[in-house]
């Protein structure tokens, strides 16, 4: 099969991949927040989520998971000489390396959350569900950018990224918060407590 082939179909389960890791945690988040609801839409919608996060998990982001790895291993076997001598590429690969440590620590809140036992709280998801978006971008930087003076830049640039990631789901968290307290605020103003 030609180089280009291979590439084409590692690049399009990278991003199916991707997908799967980015809804898997919104799910995450939703079936957390359906845990203050009353019954019985409690239970309606944590089965649902249940439901939608079984079949997101094992039909699309394993897979593609499993098959983007394929494909990139098909790539590595037909050059390693070029690619292992890359220091870009040895960079690439530890955080693929983290990607797969996310991967699998998305499993075993799926794993938790499927056994009904909840032990993150959804303002620590949201944070998690940003995990992803970090490596996305590094490994991104580090394909586009490979020269060494760049890339370090670009995996600089990750990190500021991120620190500005999180002070904005703070900022996010604070602002749905003094949201509810008024809210409250005005039910309680207005006798609808």
């Amino acid at each position: 099969m030609d180089f280009l082939y291979i590439k084409a179909l590692h690049i399009i389960f990278v991003i199916t991949w991707f997908a799967g890791l980015f809804y898997i945690v919104r799910l995450f988040i939703y079936h957390v927040e359906a845990e203050s609801k009353p019954q019985p839409d409690k239970q309606i919608l944590q089965t649902q989520y249940k439901l939608m996060s079984k079949r997101l998990w094992y039909i699309i982001t394993w897979p593609s998971a499993i098959l983007a790895s394929f494909f990139a291993f098909w790539m590595l076997f037909t050059n390693p000489l070029y690619y292992f001598s890359e220091p870009w590429m040895l960079i690439k690969l530890s955080f693929v390396l983290a990607l797969f440590l996310y991967h699998f620590s998305c499993q075993r809140i799926y794993s938790q959350l499927q056994k009904d036992i909840i032990k993150h709280s959804a303002f620590k998801l949201r944070i998690w569900n940003e995990v992803a978006t970090i490596i996305l971008f590094a490994v991104i930087f580090l394909i586009t950018l490979k020269d060494s003076i760049n890339w370090i830049w670009g995996v600089v640039g990750i990190f500021v990224f991120g620190i500005v990631l999180m002070l904005g789901i703070k900022l996010y968290k604070k602002i749905r918060e003094k949201k509810s307290w008024e809210k409250a605020e005005k039910d309680v103003l207005e006798g609808n407590e």
